[in-house]
């Protein structure tokens, strides 16, 4: 029992510790570009764009920032931009591809914050793959290419 609860705690630390750690590198990140980009983020349309694969055990998280003015952030900027523009910049709307997916569970989460058209964008979601998570986001969170 007593193992139980020194994992558990041990487990909710690292977690805290992580989310303490992006957050802290989100504000870096965003700090860095700011002069290089001051007009893109206090007038254009950007995103901190965060994916997240497996689970809370072990996960491998990956960000950058999309800027859409020149597209830029990671190698299908253009596309994302394009499909967020569509939208007015709501995730949600992303209409979803016509795509089969395996029925196999390696979850991805995936978040958004940021600006589109002067109003706020905050997005959070887990998918069951990255199958599905392409099929319902387009270009926008494909970090790899």
């Amino acid at each position: 029992m007593t193992s139980t609860i020194t994992a558990t705690a041990t487990t909710t630390a690292v977690r805290r510790t992580a989310h303490v750690a992006l957050t802290a590198a989100t504000a870096l990140l965003l700090g860095a570009a700011a002069p290089a980009t001051a007009g893109s983020l206090t007038g254009g349309d950007h995103l901190y764009l965060m994916v997240t694969t497996g689970d809370g055990r072990s996960s491998d998280t990956r960000g950058t920032l999309l800027l859409c003015d020149p597209p830029q952030g990671h190698s299908r900027a253009a596309e994302a931009c394009a499909q967020l523009d569509s939208v007015g910049g709501d995730i949600d709307a992303l209409p979803t591809a016509d795509v089969y997916c395996p029925m196999l569970y390696a979850p991805v989460t995936v978040q958004a914050g940021g600006q589109w058209n002067g109003r706020p964008v905050e997005y959070r979601q887990t998918f069951s793959n990255g199958c599905v998570m392409g099929a319902r986001t387009g270009a926008v969170f494909a970090l790899d290419g």
